[in-house]
Parts: C-alpha cells; structure tokens; sequence
C-alpha cells in the first residue's frame, strides 16, 4: 500500500503546511470505572430486551393497516408480552447490570458533560479510553468515536474524498485526480450518503459493483485508470445478512492496491473468537485499513467508531466534517460503552449461544443462513404486512421490511436472533413462519 501511503502523507503536509492539521486535546477526568460484575449466563435483564408490550394503540393500528375492522383483538390480548425478533441487541448487553452501573455511576459524577465537539471541550479521558479500548478490539493503532454509526460513515468517506482536493493545490481536482470508490451494491444507506457528498464535491467518481461478486470489482479496477482507489463494503448486509467476502477483497487488494474499507456495523462484538468482528472471524484483520462500526447494535449502547491507524485518524479528525462538527457523546455513555466491551470479552458465552441460535433456526427451517440476520423474502408489500400481522398476533414483533429500505416485490421479514431468545421462541417462531418459508421447507415443517 505505498502509493496509498504516499497520497496520505502528502495530504497531511498540505494540512499541515495550512496549519489545519487538529487533533483532540483531552479534558482531564477521574475515571474510576469498577470491575463490572459478569455472570455465566444468561440474567432476567437479558430477557428485557426482548420481551415487551407494545402500546395498545400502535399495536391496533398495525393490525388494521389493511383497513379490515375485523383485525381488531380483545384487550386482554392487546396487553400480553410480546417477543421481540426484530432488535439489534444481539449480545444483550443493554440492559446488564455492569453497563447500567457504570452509565448511573458516571452521569452521578459527571451529568451529562462536558459537553462540546471533541476538538473544543467534549473529549475526555473516558473517550480516550474507550478509543483505545475498540483499538485493541479490532487490532489497529488507534480509533476515532462519533456520535453515531452513520456519522462515522460520513467522516470517512468526506476525509477520504478530500484528499484529492489537499493534493490538487487550490483547485477543483482533474477528473483523473479524484479518488475512485468502488461501492458494493446492497451498503448501508449511510456509505451511499457519504459516497454521494464526495460526487457532489466533485473529489470522488463512483463504480457499483455487482453483491458480492468479485469478478465484476476485478473487471472494474482492472478497467480504472484513476490512482486513487478506494473499495468500500459491508462486513455483513443488514437486509440480507450474508458475509462480504473479505478474503477475495484482501486477495483483490494485494492485486490493485486499493484502500481497503470495512463497515462491520453488524458483526462487531458477535464475529470472531474475541468479538473482533467479521475481520476477525475471517483472519484478516491487518488486511483492512479503516474498520467502521457502531456502539449501537451489538454494544447495547449509542454511538460509532473508526479504527485505523494513527496517521488515518490525523486525517479523519481534521476533515471528516460530521465528526468535526458534532457535539461529543456523553460522558454517561462512553462510560457504558467501555463496561459493555469488558462484559462482551468477559461473558464469551454470549457469542455461543448466538451461534447456536443461528445453528438451530436453520436445522429447524432446513434454509441456509450465514448469520444471526435472517431475511425471509415475501416479495409484495401487501404480502409482507399480511405476515408480519400474522406474526404479531402469535405474539412475535418482526418489523415488515419494505421500499425505500429494499427494492419493490422484495419485502421481506427481517429476522434477529440475540442472547435472550430462547430455544422455544426460536421454535414456536419458526412454527408460525411455516406459511412464508421458501416452498420446499415449509413441506418439511407441515411434514408434506
């Protein structure tokens, strides 16, 4: 990655030169964080997480979307728990006693400040603690926290994009001189957002290669003329929930030597032995040069992160604007954030029973799913709606999926599998999905 190298090193001196080169000065607290109690097992809080009631009103209006007075239910059922298959929180570590004591313990001492962007007053040493903390977790030099997983993916994709701007000296770079990002078809809405702010600067021309198919990426950097090349992907597709396939991209990236770039938004914490994400479940972790995720999903918490090295970060803090110009997650939060990592690598449990949830769904369905994110593709709107009430009537809340999210005739049933699910909900779940799984299967469950 020389060239790669070479580009970054020269648009640091223009900042450098310019004198914008920031980075964050740290305001000094007292964090005394405890040794978070761990258990080894599952806790009534991690059955929280998923099992809730839904407001009678919302729950009224979901069942008579399609307008038929005839849906409405008593009130008896109206109150009963329902089970939740539709949650990010896949390791549960929302509501575990360790995250709630550290975020109380520190909004105690703390409040919510200090407030401010982390270039003027809202860096603190619990942020600086966290950033080494995800460090660590995905084996780079150092790692950047944003207010969310969507900001995060703009603060990349922005400071990416500028340095064809910091490299063409005052001017509108060239059409050759822009940075070449070569996107996977199905990423996350905020990669697209942030590919679209570099079109628009005119820094940055983009090429769509095909899901997952890596002999279209080699056909189109093969046919790239441009230097700087940038492949962007998700680590694990939210909508369809299979994997990238990160070795062929690392096999590509020796090949072409483009920048390399991962949002594991998904996998963080569940994939690999240590949590270290779908890099890591794939070994090849040192093979990616900015890892994107968020605090969101399976942290159980808020926010987002990029982990890169050093000199990527010194990038990334002087031109990623969304990072530049937003306030600084609380101190409260970053405090749960930082005892939800030590829980996820102290309670490795966790990671089995997801595994061993994905395992069961499928012996029971007979389908071939890759991860705890299921799509089951019902194809209209109409369809899916009409499943999802199913669904909600049989006591299971799985949110109908439907455009802008995926294409029309799509739609589909997005399904989630966490730590508090337990095998009888997977099962009587699986029992009520029977009329919508692929033909063949659903023969199988009816014993046809």
């Amino acid at each position: 990655m020389a060239t790669w190298d070479m580009f970054l090193d020269a648009a640091l001196a223009s900042l450098a030169a310019r004198k914008l080169l920031f980075h964050t000065q740290v305001i000094a607290l007292e964090p005394q964080p405890p040794v978070p109690e761990t258990f080894m097992g599952p806790g009534s809080w991690d059955r929280a997480t998923v099992e809730f009631r839904l407001e009678s009103a919302s729950q009224q209006e979901w069942l008579s979307e399609d307008g038929e007075e005839s849906l409405s239910v008593p009130e008896d059922d109206m109150n009963r728990k329902l089970i939740l298959f539709s949650g990010n929180d896949y390791m549960c570590l929302s509501s575990h006693p360790a995250v709630r004591e550290a975020a109380a313990k520190a909004v105690q001492q703390y409040g919510m400040g200090p407030r401010g962007s982390p270039l003027i007053s809202g860096y603190t040493t619990y942020h600086k603690m966290v950033e080494e903390s995800l460090a660590e977790l995905k084996k780079t030099e150092d790692c950047i926290l944003c207010p969310t997983g969507f900001s995060a993916n703009l603060a990349v994709m922005t400071a990416l994009g500028s340095i064809s701007s910091l490299l063409s000296v005052g001017r509108k770079p060239a059409e050759d001189e822009r940075v070449a990002i070569f996107s996977d078809a199905l990423n996350h809405a905020s990669i697209i957002d942030g590919i679209r702010l570099v079109e628009r600067q005119k820094e940055g021309i983009v090429f769509v290669y095909k899901h997952c198919d890596m002999s279209h990426l080699d056909f189109l950097l093969s046919s790239c003329s441009m230097g700087k090349k940038i492949v962007i992907t998700d680590s694990l597709f939210s909508m369809d929930g299979d994997f990238a396939p990160l070795p062929e991209l690392v096999k590509l990236r020796k090949k072409h030597g483009f920048l390399l770039v991962v949002d594991d938004a998904h996998g963080t914490l569940v994939c690999g032995d240590n949590g270290g994400g779908v890099p890591e479940m794939f070994a090849c972790q040192n093979e990616i040069d900015i890892s994107i995720g968020t605090l969101s999903k399976a942290v159980g918490c808020l926010g987002g992160f990029i982990s890169c090295s050093n000199r990527w970060k010194r990038l990334i803090v002087s031109r990623g604007r969304t990072f530049i110009f937003s306030t600084a997650l609380p101190v409260p939060i970053v405090a749960s954030v930082h005892a939800a990592i030590y829980v996820s690598n102290e309670e490795r449990w966790r990671r089995s029973v997801i595994w061993g949830h994905v395992q069961y769904f499928a012996s029971l369905t007979k389908i071939d799913i890759k991860s705890h994110v299921i799509s089951i593709v019902v194809g209209s709107e109409d369809a899916v709606l009409k499943a999802s009430r199913h669904l909600l009537r049989s006591g299971y809340l799985v949110t109908p999926i439907r455009p802008p999210f995926v294409p029309p005739n799509s739609c589909r049933l997005r399904i989630t599998l966490s730590v508090a699910h337990s095998l009888d909900d997977i099962k009587r779940l699986v029992d009520a999905l029977t009329p919508w799984l692929p033909a063949k299967h659903a023969c199988m469950l009816s014993g046809e």
